[in-house]
């Protein structure tokens, strides 16, 4: 073939691989998303969802801060200035509530790789980015060796007039997909660790603030340990009811032993959440979110985590099937309760 006509190909196929790219990033962009998203959770098809809350990091590139780019920081700015999402949250007899036609704006403002280095200087910076204040600010407390109530995070964030909330994360490393060498559930229910969990409730009810507090976060997902893969699976005859799955049982009565405890210590200033990932792994029967619930006299709110794509390869799902999806796994959890977004993002596509 000559050679001016290969040439010619080349420069043609090349044109063409650049125009579906350009294409592609037009139809789907983090802008585009964030747009689409909003649209949809403004319609009047979740009637229960009264909270939100942006996960803004960039750990390992990620690519997740509402600032990642200028056209996406933009699309989150024009977005989050409805006055459907407000600043302030109200409680009532220190839980809080939701508020007719209205969602709370709360975030996770990059607090370091570990979820935990609480600085103001971080909220600050998501503040001015999204040209909105944040309702509460969202951080991890680690078990790591030891269980401690997070006092210093918690008076940082109460400091600048925002609600912490506080993730109760029983890991000592942050290896995925694995159990943890320390913190084993069955530990919990048994009542091994009572002392550190009674010695984190004095310090919540002694922290002279209302705080948000959940416990096993994404339960759902086997990338944490907590998760029933790890804690007896589907097996029914090593624990409790022969008729449940001892995997999300374990978890259950953990979670609720965890609750009981700091209500004898009368830590009445804690809501509690219950957390799940509207993409949960693994796709099995004994891993659906309702049999890890503790029930509605334990838990005051339903959160799900709802991201697009985390990396610009993995599959495109539109933020209407996102939510609507996540929408029906929370009912399947609780008819009754308020429902919050605790962690939503997507990466630059």
């Amino acid at each position: 073939m000559n050679k001016h006509i290969l040439v010619t190909l080349y420069l043609l196929i090349i044109l063409l691989f650049s125009s579906c790219e350009k294409n592609y990033d037009l139809i789907h962009s983090k802008s585009r998303w964030i747009n689409d998203y909003f649209e949809e959770l403004e319609s009047t098809r979740y009637p229960q969802i009264y909270a939100i809350s942006w996960w803004n990091e960039d750990f390992d590139n990620s690519f997740l801060t509402i600032n990642s780019s200028g056209s996406s920081c933009k699309a989150y700015q024009q977005n989050i200035q409805n006055d459907l999402f407000i600043s302030n949250g109200k409680f009532v007899n220190h839980k809080l509530v939701p508020i007719a036609g209205a969602i709370y704006h709360g975030a996770y403002p990059n607090f370091g790789g570990t979820e935990d280095n609480v600085s103001k200087e971080e909220i600050v910076d998501f503040e001015l980015n999204a040209t909105k204040k944040i309702a509460w600010a969202y951080f991890s407390n680690n078990w790591d060796s030891v269980l401690r109530f997070p006092t210093n995070a918690v008076q940082t964030i109460a400091e600048m007039g925002k609600i912490p909330f506080i993730r109760l994360m029983p890991r000592s490393e942050f290896e995925t997909g694995k159990p943890d060498p320390k913190w084993q559930l069955i530990d919990i229910v048994n009542g091994v660790h009572d002392k550190a969990i009674i010695q984190w409730a004095l310090g919540a009810k002694m922290c002279n603030c209302d705080i948000l507090v959940e416990f096993g976060t994404e339960v759902n997902g086997n990338w944490f340990p907590w998760n029933g893969e790890y804690n007896g699976k589907d097996g029914t005859n090593n624990y409790g009811d022969v008729q449940y799955p001892d995997g999300p049982e374990v978890f259950r009565d953990a979670y609720r032993h965890i609750i009981n405890l700091c209500k004898q210590q009368q830590a009445t200033n804690i809501t509690w959440f219950f957390h799940i990932d509207a993409s949960g792994e693994p796709n099995e029967w004994w891993n659906e979110a309702s049999l890890y619930y503790p029930g509605d006299d334990y838990i005051d709110w339903i959160g799900v985590s709802t991201y697009g794509p985390q990396n610009r390869l993995d599959s495109y799902e539109t933020p209407q099937a996102l939510l609507q999806r996540a929408y029906k796994m929370m009912q399947t959890v609780s008819k009754t309760k308020p429902y919050a977004i605790l962690e939503f993002g997507v990466t630059e596509l």
